[in-house]
Parts: structure tokens; sequence; C-alpha cells
């Protein structure tokens, strides 16, 4: 199985403008340098990757769960992706997933248990495993 998005880009660094799209059409969207590192409006890669880091998180910490005899009513995760700068250039410094759930019946402590698994074990965060990932959980 693979997945695919593409991008394009036009121009220079900063008066370029790129657009980028998603294979299976759910989402697409123009970036610029001003969207990426100036906080103005549009889409930037670090968004999109950390879209796709608390997407799987959320699926995932649902599915560890699930196995374990809990069924979540609700899990939203929030991913924050720090973008800093070292000798080689930018890069991404940080990741901060902040997750919280509703989950009937489970215990904090097994809970805790089940998202630091999850932290380490979902597709994204073993893709990105380079990086630091912080944890915040909490259950609604």
């Amino acid at each position: 199985m693979a997945r695919t998005a593409t991008a394009e880009w036009k121009g220079d660094l900063m008066g370029g403008a790129g657009h980028v799209a998603l294979g299976s059409g759910a989402y697409e969207g123009n970036y610029s340098f001003a969207t990426r590192f100036e906080d103005k409006a549009g889409a930037n890669p670090e968004e999109l990757l950390g879209a796709a880091h608390a997407g799987c998180f959320s699926m995932a910490l649902a599915n560890s769960l699930a196995k374990a005899g809990f069924t979540a009513t609700s899990v939203k995760t929030t991913a924050s992706v720090h973008l800093g700068k070292d000798d080689k250039g930018f890069k991404i410094t940080r990741i901060d997933l902040d997750v919280v759930a509703q989950v009937p019946g489970v215990d904090a402590v097994t809970f805790q248990q089940h998202a630091e698994n999850t932290k380490t074990g979902c597709i994204i965060s073993r893709a990105l495993e380079a990086n630091e990932i912080t944890l915040k959980a909490a259950l609604a």
C-alpha cells in the first residue's frame, strides 16, 4: 500500500508560491514562505505533518484501548510541530501531542499506559522517532 501527495513550487523561496494536494482528493491548498515561516493564513508542511500525526495517534490509541476492552467515545489529539534551526538549517525540533479522551470504564493509570505505548508505536510516531515527541494525555 502506498499513499500519495503532490506539491509544486514556482519561483524563489521568498516570493514563490506552492500548491499541495492529497492523492485522495480530501485536501488541497496553497502555501508560501509567509504561510510557513510568518504565520500567515494558508497551508504549510508542518501543519500537514501534525495532522497526520494527530490522526494516526488518535486512531491507534482508540484501537489499543478497544483491544483492552475499552471503547472510546472520543479521542481528540492536537499535534504541535515545532520548527527551529540548527547549524544545518531549519528542522523540526519537537512534536507535542496533547490528547483528551472520553473512554467509559478506563482508569487513569491504564489510560496513560495505552497513551504512552501509542506515542512510540503509532505509524507516524515511528516514522518521526528521530524527533523529540512529548505527550500530555488526559481523560475528559
